[in-house]
């Protein structure tokens, strides 16, 4: 099955269901499951103007959620041409580098980017157009290969045309290459994934009949996530698509709490960092009232989840997070006053999801159980039965974009290596305990999971950002633990006051808060060297510290 299938099923299904709600210059607006797919084959005809070969260009697509870039995904991927997401925050090179490294032919993105690809146009010679989707746009010669166009005038060009043969005439199959997705680069250079159709459709199917089908076209998607990462675009988008159900866009973070009250989901997506956020959020109200403060002292928060969800739009059934571990005690806090939040795992290169809980009963502090499709083993397991994860199914990716050399360094046979050290229970659930190259193996050979203790840390909410590193003192054998801190700055002003900028009255006062989370760790997880940055920690778009960046910087 194709993506392009997907998506025809539900228009054939549903096609006056309400597909996209998002905001148009600064009003709600609205298109049905059929508008979209006509939106879908006109812009396709406006694609396949521009030389793109299917079955072989690549075009990368650089734009922050719209509906523009659910119908430029889908008109290009529905007939057979391979898309490449980019994060819009990337810096220049880091662009430059995906660009290069995919040899896109095509680049659809914001208006701020013309300018600096016009200067370095000459690296990249496979580049010969870019679409801005700015309405002041003005079509011009960038250099003697790049043109830049104006996706309005290209609309309403193929909207007078007539003409709707390309989509019709090029269609996928189910083992072309629908996504290249660049990995975060969280331990090194960003490598492209190669995602097929069929890749992407088991993981759909996959992911709902782990959830018993509980989802359906009665449910309301809130998109907040970006649909560049690959847990948004098939947990938030291929899913919503495949059930039928519509899709609310946010406007932003800042108006998060306001959209959701218009758009009334049942269904939120999000990654453990706004998890935390909306979690304290609401308890830093609930605490405000004498009466909800009581409430859970005294253990009856679930009684409060009818007006914590009335905030949110009323309708709320689920919320789902990935992308990052998410803390426990977040989990469980939500579960307090009756607001279900699940956790499930994968990676970019499994299209992504692996694992994933039943929705009406999971088992917190674990991952769930492998998708029905999936199988995951753990290789080389110590006594305790902690090992690496490995996966193998019809989600695996294809490999890396020509580079054989990561593809043969992932596998092991015809099994996916994750990276992430696991372990399975006796009822087949799954618990990650932390990354194979993070892991740190101190001088008495004992191994410590720095998110293990990341996790227990940052319950402490001065300690915002935290990101713990083995180092190395001179040519000792071993490794010591250490921690970089950036503690949250709001904080920090209401314990010292006019001392804020005192550098040693916020060491001892990080110091101090560190202790008192350190005692629930054994003493040999403690770190013995800190160092604190008035600065926020480095993040990937799915907000996982870029540990990479701090690695060996600690070393004596």
């Amino acid at each position: 099955m194709t993506l392009r299938d997907l998506l025809e099923k539900t228009v054939a299904e549903f096609p006056t269901r309400t597909a996209l709600r998002y905001k148009a210059a600064g009003l709600w607006t609205q298109c049905s499951y059929q508008e979209l797919r006509q939106e879908i084959v006109l812009m396709a005809d406006v694609f396949g103007s521009l030389n793109i070969v299917p079955h072989q260009s690549r075009v990368a697509l650089m734009l922050d959620n719209s509906p523009e870039w659910i119908v430029s995904y889908f008109a290009l991927a529905g007939c057979g041409t391979a898309v490449v997401p980019i994060d819009p925050k990337l810096s220049p090179d880091e662009l430059m580098f995906i660009l290069r490294d995919s040899e896109s032919s095509m680049l659809i993105t914001h208006e701020k980017q013309v300018a600096m690809l016009r200067q370095r146009a000459v690296e990249l010679p496979a580049l010969h157009s870019i679409i801005a989707l700015e309405p002041d746009v003005d079509d011009c010669a960038l250099s003697a290969t790049m043109r830049l166009y104006n996706y309005s005038h290209l609309r309403v060009h193929a909207l007078s045309s007539k003409s709707s043969s390309w989509y019709e005439d090029h269609k996928p199959v189910d083992d072309d290459i629908a996504s290249i997705i660049y990995t975060s680069g969280t331990m090194g250079v960003p490598k492209g994934a190669m995602l097929s159709h069929n890749n992407f459709c088991s993981d759909v199917f996959g992911s709902l009949a782990a959830v018993d089908y509980a989802l359906d076209e009665k449910d309301d998607f809130l998109v907040v996530l970006p649909l560049f990462h690959s847990f948004s675009f098939t947990a938030n988008l291929l899913l919503a698509i495949a059930c039928g159900a519509g899709l609310g866009f946010v406007e932003n973070l800042r108006t998060l709490a306001e959209d959701m009250k218009e758009l009334r989901p049942t269904i939120v997506m999000a990654v453990p960092l706004l998890c935390e956020k909306l979690y304290h959020r609401i308890y830093s109200r609930l605490q405000e009232n004498r009466t909800t403060r009581s409430m859970l002292k005294l253990g009856l928060g679930r009684l409060l989840g009818r007006s914590v969800r009335a905030k949110m739009g009323g309708r709320l059934r689920y919320m789902i997070t990935g992308g990052a571990p998410c803390p426990v005690d977040i989990i469980n806090g939500f579960k307090r006053i009756g607001i279900t939040l699940v956790e499930g795992y994968g990676l970019t290169e499994c299209s992504p999801v692996v694992s994933f809980p039943k929705l009406t009963a999971p088992r917190i502090g674990t991952i769930g159980r492998p998708l029905p499709n999936a199988e995951v083993r753990i290789a080389d397991p110590d006594h305790n039965g902690v090992g690496e994860l490995q996966v193998r199914g019809a989600m695996v990716m294809q490999g890396y974009f020509r580079n054989e050399q990561s593809t043969a360094e992932a596998f092991d046979g015809d099994w996916l290596r994750t990276g992430d050290i696991a372990v399975i229970d006796s009822d087949g659930y799954l618990r990650i305990c932390g990354r194979k190259k993070a892991l740190i193996v101190n001088r008495e050979g004992k191994n410590i999971y720095p998110e293990e203790v990341e996790n227990v840390l940052a319950l402490d909410p001065l300690l915002r950002d935290v990101v713990v590193l083995g180092y190395k003192v001179g040519s000792d054998p071993g490794e010591r633990i250490g921690v970089i801190v950036a503690p949250d700055e709001e904080m920090l002003r209401k314990e010292l006051g006019t001392r804020v900028d005192d550098h040693a009255a916020v060491e001892a006062l990080v110091r101090r808060h560190l202790t008192v989370q350190c005692e629930r760790l054994a003493a040999y997880k403690h770190p013995r060297k800190v160092v604190i940055s008035r600065e926020p920690l480095q993040r990937t778009s799915v907000q996982k510290v870029r540990r990479c960046l701090y690695q060996r910087q600690l070393d004596e």
